[in-house]
């Protein structure tokens, strides 16, 4: 990858980690659009440059990430079904990182789900604190989250709201869990390569320059992002962003048939 291939798909992690629209699926088009090849560090790099977007939340939020151990323990209850599923099915996972087929079909559906949502969900309860029960529902809806295409970020507010958390809540628990979820799957990613055998080894090494780029550039272009998406979602919910994804999808869906990508 050039430098110019790493910012540019850097920037679009950066940009859309913490919106509703899938950023891996849009890191899979950018670098199908760029002509980079799905090689086994491409697919590691797509994941742990994800790391780098997360830590603006820790840079956003820091005195919230010092209140008390209960917060932790509700962090490890949303985050256990993501590490045991990704465990479980991560060669498989793997195969669907390649699919512009699979993120096309899922921005589309998604984005139809999204049109919905709000007059669905949007009755949250007085209560807004996350409770343990809450917390691992949550971490339920974000596996959905491991088919290239639904969105992270959309899978777990969408998964808060289903708890009666109001958007901006869920939004913000979202982002928290995406610290521990993250940065899990962007060690397991490494470790892979790290163990895999001298060949993996040597291309992490003689990349490493561009994973440190990739993060640094989707942690500066995420801690602008979070703050936008904060406000707009409250303000406005989720429905421009289903439009959005509506749009992309069967955009892609038309090239792909016309065999233009």
């Amino acid at each position: 990858m050039s430098v110019l291939e790493t910012v540019i798909i850097a920037i679009v992690e950066g940009l859309t980690e913490f919106l509703p629209v899938s950023s891996t699926g849009h890191m899979i088009v950018a670098q199908h659009l760029l002509g980079v090849e799905s090689t086994d560090f491409v697919k590691a790099f797509t994941v742990n440059i994800q790391f780098g977007a997360i830590l603006s939340v820790v840079a956003l939020y820091f005195k919230r990430f010092f209140q008390t151990v209960h917060f932790y323990y509700k962090l490890f209850a949303a985050f256990v079904p993501a590490a045991v599923i990704g465990f479980l099915l991560s060669d498989y996972i793997d195969k669907l990182l390649g699919s512009v087929w699979v993120v096309a079909a899922m921005l589309l559906l998604g984005g139809v789900f999204m049109l919905f949502v709000d007059k669905w969900l949007l009755k949250p309860s007085d209560a807004q604190d996350v409770t343990y029960p809450k917390a691992f529902k949550i971490g339920l809806w974000q596996c959905l989250a491991m088919i290239p295409g639904v969105s992270r970020s959309m899978a777990s507010i969408v998964g808060g709201m289903t708890q009666k958390l109001t958007r901006k809540n869920a939004a913000e628990f979202s982002f928290f869990l995406a610290v521990p979820t993250m940065a899990a799957a962007s060690g397991y990613k490494l470790l892979k390569l790290l163990t895999a055998n001298d060949e993996s080894r040597r291309l992490l090494t003689d990349n490493m320059n561009t994973l440190i780029l990739g993060n640094i550039a989707a942690f500066i272009v995420a801690m602008l992002a979070i703050k936008f998406f904060i406000r707009f979602l409250t303000r406005y919910g989720f429905k421009l962003f289903g439009y959005y994804r509506i749009a992309v999808g069967a955009i892609l869906i038309a090239l792909l048939l016309l065999k233009i990508i």
